[in-house]
This record gives C-alpha cells, structure tokens and sequence, in this order.
C-alpha cells in the first residue's frame, strides 16, 4: 500500500470524526465562532486541522484549499469571499468529499447564498487540477505532511497562483529528520507526525519553488514526543512575489492605515512584523515589496527606498530557553 492509499484510507474509513484522533497534531484549530454558526454538525465534527489558515481581505477572491477533506475551512472560506468570490476544494478521500458536497446546499442556504461559491475536485495535492495563475490564495491546513512529495505540492501551488498571491499554511514540522522506519507507522503517520518535514529542510523546498522569504505568523509547539523528536504547528505565509534570499534593509517604512476588516487596531504579518494603526515601522525591502504588491497594498503607506544600508535583522526573537533559528528571512 502506497502511503498515499494509507492516508486515505485512514481518514476514509479509520477515522469518522476529530474526537478519534488519538494525538493532538491535527485536531487543534482555531476559528471564529461566529464563522462556524452556519457550518453544519456533520463538517465541524470532522476538523483535522492544526490551524486557521483564512485569509484577511479576502472579498471576491478565488481561494484554493489543499486537503479540503469535509470541507470546513472551504465553507469558512466561502463566508470571507462572499458570493462574488469563489473557493475551491481539493481532497484525494471520496468519503470526506462526499460529506462535503452533501453539505453545500444546507450551508449556503444557511449563509443565504442564492448560489454555491464553492466547487469540490477529487484529486492529489501534488496534480492541482486548477489552471496556472488563476487563484489568489492558497490554503492548506494540517495536509502538507502528508504528502511524500512535498516539493512537487509547493511547485503547484506557485503555479497557481497569480502573481502577488499568497498561501497560507498551517501545517506541522519537526525539530530533526523522521527516521524512514517511524514514517512506516500508518497512525503516526496519518495523525500528522511522522510525515512532517524538518523546518530547514521545509524552507529549502519552499525556496527551490519559488518562495523566497516565507515568513511564520503562528507557532505552537506540540505535546508529542516521539523518540526525542519534537513537532511545532506552524502556520505559514508565502507570496508569489520576486523577493531576496536575505532581509536587506533600504530604510524603508511601514505605516498600516487600520483599514482590513476585524484588524482596526493592529495587522499581523509575521511573527516579527505587528504593525498597530498609524505608527511607522521600520522594515526591510521584503516586507516592504510584500505589502506594496500584494492585495494589502491599499491598506498601507510604504516609503521609497533610500539607500541600501546591509542586512536588516527582522527575524522573530527565539522562544524563552531556545537558542535562534538560523533562516534567509524573516521566517
């Protein structure tokens, strides 16, 4: 059995609902509430996730969600993007995609939708059966190490993506190489463990697509340990944008206006960059070409560049008892 007919079979036929998930890899997700009233109870009792990954300004975008399973966070999606919008599912499990596309008519009846925004596509992560260019962000939460084929995942999603897009992944990674025999265990396995990447060599796949300077915007570390090896769920941000392999700083600013929806107060970037209303930030290039090309340009004031003045050090501080993680960005 290929891993891949494991993992679906797994969550096809092992697993009905989150509470029979036996770690708390892929079964810890933070929502919003009021997001969640129209959901029904046969998609929320199915979460398999370790994050949010939903995306701020996103009115009448077209959204892809990788390992949709029974849909949750394409219908959480399909709220933010509106009826102008449009989100697209891609699971390789019938079982879970049939969950959700049962589900469609009551949830848009319940968001009070005259039609679907939504479309649901069987197929593998690493073959995005979704033209080049045609989607604004890319979604995926708790997927990614599942697949053996990681690289080939993050070819398509830059592929896909208009240029200025963004992805938005919570996934899990861990603090070493997995040993192939503990990736051989269907359940850890499956629950989101054993398949995770080691995050230096998760960052070198992210580059090697396209993704220069990918950025986390939340890290949570885990409960399990599994012979020594410890696991994080990041979630992580990334554009299809021309970026450096380094922070170089040009004396730029950053003033955030207030203006994205349910962030009057203050925007979150990345775990280094929280930028409150009206105060000027001081920020390297990358971070200023990320604001100034993407969908938050019209949220921001960016200064020119000045002058190049060497390396700017916008990496997040390390976490109490933790020594500093070497990265080519801000991540």
């Amino acid at each position: 059995m290929s891993t891949a007919q494991m993992v679906s079979e797994f969550y096809g036929k092992t697993v009905e609902k989150t509470a029979d998930l036996q770690f708390d890899a892929c079964c810890v997700a933070e929502y919003d509430l009021e997001l969640l009233r129209p959901i029904t109870a046969e998609v929320k009792e199915r979460r398999y996730g370790c994050g949010s990954p939903l995306p701020d300004v996103a009115e009448g975008l077209t959204v892809l969600d990788l390992g949709c399973g029974a849909g949750i966070d394409v219908f959480l999606a399909a709220q933010l993007v509106g009826p102008k919008g449009r989100v697209i599912g891609v699971d390789m499990t019938p079982e879970q995609l049939d969950i959700a596309r049962r589900n469609v008519e009551p949830i848009m009846k319940n968001l009070g939708f005259a039609r679907s925004n939504v479309e649901l596509h069987e197929a593998r992560i690493e073959e995005i059966p979704v033209e080049s260019g045609s989607v604004d962000v890319v979604i995926s939460n708790c997927v990614i190490n599942l697949s053996e084929h990681k690289q080939r995942v993050f070819e398509e999603i830059h592929r896909v993506l208009k240029p200025g897009g963004e992805f938005l992944i919570a996934d899990i990674t861990a603090d070493r190489r997995i040993p192939a025999r503990l990736a051989k265990d269907a359940r850890l396995y499956s629950e989101c463990l054993t398949g995770a990447a080691y995050g230096g060599d998760l960052r070198r796949i992210m580059q090697r697509a396209g993704f220069e300077d990918v950025r986390s915007v939340k890290r949570r570390r885990l409960g399990d340990v599994i012979e020594g090896i410890r696991f994080d769920s990041v979630l992580l941000r990334g554009f299809k944008i021309g970026l450096e392999d380094a922070c170089e700083d040009y004396g730029q600013v950053a003033v955030y206006r207030g203006t994205i929806p349910r962030h009057a107060d203050q925007w979150v970037l990345d775990l280094g960059h929280v930028f409150s209303a009206g105060s000027a930030v001081r920020v390297c290039k990358n971070t200023a070409d990320m604001l100034v090309q993407s969908r938050y340009g019209a949220h921001f004031d960016v200064s020119p560049e000045m002058y190049h003045m060497g390396l700017f050090d916008c990496a997040p501080a390390p976490r109490a008892g933790e020594a500093p993680v070497a990265a080519s960005g801000c991540c």
